[in-house]
């Protein structure tokens, strides 16, 4: 008997099923769940569709389509009818990022309808920690940003994102949607940076967030004081804060060339345990 199978868009009346799919994988599953506890399925507040699998009727796999194209909990036949999904609709996303299987797979079969790419960054080790770290002391100056030092942590975010994303998120609108998100992260008290004389040293933020599972991001150290230890000592200061006040697990991912740093995680206590990827367009 052949399985019948569809896609559609889902209504706010899916919510449950979709979160019992996303709460499958809270770590890896993160950055969806947290924009969908906060907004629901509405598209409009949801900053994007989230389009649903269906195998004989029942919901079996995800794909947030926003500003990000993310695959969740997506086998390969999911991928295949996300993907024709996605070349009817035309790209309207900066990025595919997600788990690296499903991802490569969706990749392979847009590629040749959206590619080239700008970048493609095809093994990008997702790492986690449970408990604050043993083995670094958590730098005491590392602190939240507060809502009027948004001038003071506004560069060193322009920087830490052009360094990683290699275009300037100042560009298009003029930076307004990145700057409101810097400020919600600042407004929600998940960013974080040590501070001397006026100059940002380290800076983190925990970007999604729930109640099971957070991912820090925009990890950054000032030029002139890398090679220091202060992204080691940072991170144990964010992850510290992460852990006694947003979730128990503490996650990110980092570019597998980026071995140093991926070095330093290490040192600090994250373990590896999968990996992303992502197309940047």
């Amino acid at each position: 008997m052949l399985t019948q199978t569809t896609t559609r868009v889902l209504e706010p009346s899916d919510l449950d099923a979709a979160l019992d799919i996303l709460g499958r994988e809270p770590v890896e599953n993160a950055f969806v769940t947290s924009r969908v506890q906060v907004a629901g399925l509405d598209p409009w507040r949801l900053g994007g569709e989230m389009w649903g699998w269906y195998a004989d009727g029942e919901l079996r796999s995800l794909c947030y389509a926003g500003a990000n194209l993310v695959p969740v909990g997506a086998g390969p036949d999911a991928v295949r009818a996300f993907a024709d999904r996605a070349r009817r609709t035309g790209r309207r996303c900066s990025s595919i990022v997600g788990p690296a299987e499903a991802t490569g797979l969706l990749w392979q079969l847009l590629e040749p309808s959206w590619g080239p790419a700008r970048d493609v960054r095809s093994h990008q080790p997702l790492m986690v920690m449970e408990q604050p770290s043993t083995a670094v002391t958590a730098d005491p100056r590392v602190r939240r940003i507060r809502k009027d030092e948004m001038d003071l942590i506004m560069p060193a975010c322009v920087a830490m994102f052009t360094e990683e994303v290699g275009i300037s998120p100042m560009t298009g609108d003029g930076g307004l949607l990145y700057q409101a998100r810097v400020a919600e992260l600042v407004a929600s008290g998940r960013s974080f940076a040590r501070i001397e004389d006026g100059k940002v040293v380290f800076k983190a933020e925990i970007g999604a967030a729930t109640s099971r599972a957070c991912q820090i991001q925009g990890v950054w150290v000032a030029p002139e004081f890398r090679g220091r230890g202060h992204s080691e000592t940072g991170m144990a200061a964010v992850v510290a804060y992460a852990l006694r006040d947003v979730a128990p697990v503490v996650s990110l991912y980092v570019n597998d060339f980026n071995t140093a740093a991926r070095a330093s995680y290490r040192r600090v206590g994250f373990r590896e345990v999968g990996a992303f990827m992502s197309v940047l367009f």
